[in-house]
């Protein structure tokens, strides 16, 4: 029976209200009107909400009720998304998407008639939805049959893992010459057109596989293997040999999570079964991206209210059929967090520390422990940059640490190094630290427990335990508490730690604050401080100290109690022990490398190292104060802890080099993955890519879109997106021009048809951005860095490139000071090689592809355009000879008009 509420659809394009009689066009004033006095079914509801200027629009959202009874499945959430998961025939203008949600509705309820596959559970949890006036439970809790015995829910349906004895040490084997290609046949198949370059490849890579010859000396391998080479494959034959001989683990590491995804696709070709990949593939994350059963527990009790509660059973749904329990890029659909604003999601994972291990009820059922023992277990464990540089500077799993790495988007190992080994003394990270210790100091919901209530059992056991403890708790009140932005703004800092932020806003204020700043960041250089921020460093030094001394005994007298064993310490509460040893250690060190920075300020600069004083505004609107400390050659530790104690590591990607030529793109190449700090020298590898340049693409260099004229700009970008019939990833380096840009041209290209999205403008994440311009030829794209890397979209849906200016590197503080190491202007020039390798990499991804790279830049230097693939024709021209030859080269494309075309 239909429902008797409305549909609403709004777009760039208008605005429609569909009910069972009719559709019209209404005008937005209408629309707010009809939304706010009576339950409408949308898509979406954030997203038309922006289109209507109605940020607090609620409904009947269709992805609410597709996330409720298809949990952990995939769908793109959009009107050409919903038809296919749905059944239905696709709309084929914006008109008829207001009618067509009404039948989808339909078409997704009509499963409650039958047991689909994620029947179970869903009559419960409709229950407790339903007092949470969930707008679809009256409509779900009508539909569902209670059950005839009592459902398992969530729970109870997960699975308990196991422990299993050690793993012993990999044997010394060596991967035989040949073999590794023989290997690569199997994976591509045996009637598959054999690859010169891949099998190269393959060959290459087994040297990172070799018997390491002297201790810290890893046989390290850095491969540049060219887009279309087929490196996935051409690594997986050697590391899955030398794992199945050895019978040890390849951690396969990657710096975006879209790689992570794809690679646990591609071992598929490895082991076909199921059940067999399960057990040898492992993909591991950070314990921040899991969802923490112990705070799902918390919120589904009372510990969320309103719209997050909501959020909260709606994730419980899918726990119950999550595959691995990963809430950022696993099988939890995107877009779902995103419905409900900031309301939760991240509540819902421990991104503060404070699992208690084998003192949570959920313990043998979490998904991170899961995760950790499967890959204890597996062959192939698909991780990522900074998991792995975080459990070796931490000693995590030292039982299992992995002798051998592929670091796959190898170009990215100096960033992530950057981020892992740096230091940053804020205000933000050190109220964290006061609630870690403290716990909730102003009563409210939620499982939160300070210090002392986590480890009660051992402070009551041991007496020197519980005195750090105590010694601890007093000593973090001298840390920044909540409201201490706000003092700081005022003048009237409280304790030694919001006096240094008040100093440090003061100074870098007086130092770098220009006019016509526009609320940007701040910073300054951390030289010739002066006498109120030296003043203040003493004093909070002083407080740290205080603070490090008690948690460095605890973490002694933990260790203690864990020898001595006393009778109460079963192996799950040695867990708990091991686990709060490694937190605590953990905070330590940061105070630790707190106190080094604090003791360079007034007095001798250290030349590893780049310091400096930052005030970071959004909007014109300070949220954080603090002192930053970057090695100045972050692939320095990076080589110390995690290189030197491999036996053998390969560094690989389509853009090792950056562009560069010959010999100074393998001096980057080796820079910037940390082979020069160690005593031998790495091998190299180069594959050029298989690709006609020459004839697949073309770079064209606009000269006449005058810098800074965001008009013209705007002007440039919706005439090449016409004139390729969408397609477009448009680049900017500058989030305030791409805002600019798309709210020039959204309406305008809405009214030829042309889909247009952005990051930073759409209220949905990136990676489903990215989801919703793969599937959709005729949409566009527009965004920052994040986009410039490690975003494979086919050629259908990805035909013209367009950046709106060189991709200079952004003038700080630290990116002076390696420039000015690293050789002035060429350091930059190498940088910016890099960007436009890779952004020019996201165009030409299979062999059939075509497409073209526009640059709308006068200033562009010639001395860059090596960058480019060789054979690439480059010509500079203007704008209307630009578009002239996109529509030209693009409407020649045997793809372009093909499959469905989604609504603006």
């Amino acid at each position: 029976m239909p429902l008797p509420y409305p549909a609403l659809h709004a777009s760039h394009a208008g605005i429609w209200i569909a009910t069972g009689e009719e559709t019209r066009a209404v005008g937005r004033g209408e629309a707010i009107r009809i939304a706010a006095d009576t339950p409408v079914i949308l898509l979406n509801a954030p997203l038309i909400g922006q289109r209507l200027g109605y940020a607090e629009l609620t409904g009947l959202d269709l992805l609410e009720l597709y996330a409720f009874l298809r949990p952990a499945q995939f769908a793109v959430p959009t009107p050409k998304g919903l038809a296919r998961v749905a059944g239905l025939p696709m709309p084929t203008d914006d008109a008829q998407i207001a009618p067509f949600l009404l039948r989808a509705v339909e078409a997704l309820l009509d499963l409650t008639d039958g047991d689909w596959p994620e029947r179970e559970g869903a009559w419960t949890a409709a229950q407790s939805l339903f007092r949470l006036r969930w707008p679809w439970a009256p409509v779900v809790a009508e539909r569902l049959k209670k059950p005839a015995v009592n459902e398992r829910w969530l729970f109870s349906r997960l699975p308990e893992w196991e422990e299993h004895a050690p793993r012993p040490a990999p044997r010394t084997v060596t991967i035989e010459p040949g073999e590794a290609e023989t290997r690569l046949v199997d994976l591509t198949g045996h009637g598959a057109e054999e690859r010169a370059g891949q099998r190269a490849y393959a060959g290459a890579a087994t040297a990172a596989f070799a018997p390491r010859a002297v201790r810290d000396t890893p046989n390290l391998v850095l491969a540049e293997a060219g887009t279309g080479i087929g490196k996935t494959l051409g690594y997986l034959a050697p590391a899955s040999l030398w794992a199945e001989k050895a019978g040890g683990a390849v951690w396969i590491s990657t710096y975006t999570k879209a790689l992570q995804r794809q690679l646990g696709q591609e071992t598929a070709r490895l082991y076909p079964d199921a059940a067999t990949r399960k057990a040898k593939v492992v993909t591991r994350k950070g314990r921040e991206n899991y969802l923490c059963l112990l705070n799902l527990e918390d919120a589904l009790q009372g510990g969320f209210a309103g719209r997050a509660a909501i959020l909260a059973h709606l994730v419980a749904r899918w726990a119950a059929y999550s595959a691995d329990g990963d809430m950022v890029g696993g099988d939890l659909p995107g877009w779902l967090p995103t419905l409900f604003r900031r309301n939760g999601s991240t509540a819902l994972t421990d991104r503060r520390g404070e699992c208690v291990y084998a003192g949570c009820p959920h313990y043998k059922k979490c998904f991170i422990e899961r995760a950790a023992r499967a890959s204890s277990e597996a062959d192939i464990v698909i991780a990522n940059h900074a998991l792995v540089m975080v459990n070796a500077a931490r000693g995590r799993e030292l039982a299992t640490r992995p002798t051998r790495y592929v670091f796959d988007e190898g170009h990215h190992i100096f960033d992530a190094a950057d981020s892992m080994f740096a230091t940053a003394l804020t205000g933000a990270e050190t109220i964290e630290l006061r609630r870690w210790i403290l716990g909730p100091e102003s009563g409210g919901r939620g499982r939160r427990r300070g210090l002392a209530a986590r480890l009660s059992d051992v402070a009551s056991y041991d007496e020197g335990g519980s005195r750090a403890i105590a010694e601890a708790v007093a000593a973090a009140g001298a840390l920044a508490s909540e409201g201490w932005l706000q003092r700081v703004g005022e003048g009237a800092p409280f304790g030694p730690i919001e006096t240094l932020l008040a100093a440090v806003r003061g100074l870098t204020y007086a130092r770098a604050e220009q006019p016509g700043d526009a609320g940007y960041g701040l910073e300054t250089e951390l030289a010739e401080p002066d006498a109120t921020l030296i003043e203040a460093a003493a004093a909070a030094a002083a407080a740290l100290d205080t603070l490090v001394r008690p948690l460095v005994t605890l973490g002694r007298r933990l260790e203690a109690v864990l020898a001595e064993a006393p009778d109460w310490l079963d192996g799950p509460a040695r867990a708990r022990v091991e686990g709060a040893i490694a937190s605590i250690g953990w905070r330590a060190e940061t105070v630790a490398a707190w106190l080094s920075l604090l003791a360079r300020v007034g007095g001798p600069a250290d030349a590893d190292f780049v310091d400096w004083l930052a005030v970071d505004r959004g909007d014109g609107r300070e949220f954080d104060i603090g002192l930053h400390r970057h090695w100045l050659d972050p692939t320095r530790p990076f080589a110390e802890i995690v290189l030197k104690p491999a036996h053998g590591a390969l560094v690989t990607s389509a853009t090792l080099t950056g562009g560069g030529t010959h010999e100074e793109g393998w001096e980057v190449a080796e820079a910037r993955s940390g082979a020069p700090h160690l005593a031998r020298p790495a091998s190299r590898f180069q594959a050029v890519s298989p690709f006609d340049y020459a004839r697949q693409a073309e770079v064209l260099i606009v000269t006449d879109v005058k810098r800074g004229d965001i008009p013209a700009l705007a002007n440039a970008y919706a005439r090449l997106i016409v004139a390729s019939g969408g397609g477009t990833l448009g680049l900017f380096t500058a989030i305030r021009r791409l805002r600019g840009v798309h709210g020039r041209i959204a309406d305008r290209l809405a009214r030829e048809g042309l889909p247009l999205h952005a990051q930073h403008v759409d209220p949905i994440d990136t990676g489903t951005l990215v989801d919703i311009f793969r599937d959709d030829p005729g949409a566009s794209l527009l965004g920052t860095d994040a986009l410039r890397d490690g975003v494979d979209v086919p050629g259908d849906s990805l035909r013209l490139v367009v950046m709106e200016g060189v991709p200079w590197p952004k003038p700080s503080v630290l990116h002076g000071a390696r420039r000015l190491a690293g050789g002035g202007s060429a350091y930059d020039d190498r940088i910016v090689r890099a960007r436009l390798a890779q952004a020019f990499g996201r165009l030409i991804r299979r062999a059939d592809d075509s497409g073209a790279f526009v640059m709308l830049s006068a200033a562009m230097p010639s001395r860059l355009l090596t960058a480019f693939p060789p054979g690439v024709p480059i010509a500079r021209v203007t704008l209307d000879e630009a578009v002239s030859r996109i529509a030209a080269r693009l409407s020649s494309s045997p793809r372009l008009g093909h499959g469905m075309r989604e609504p603006a």
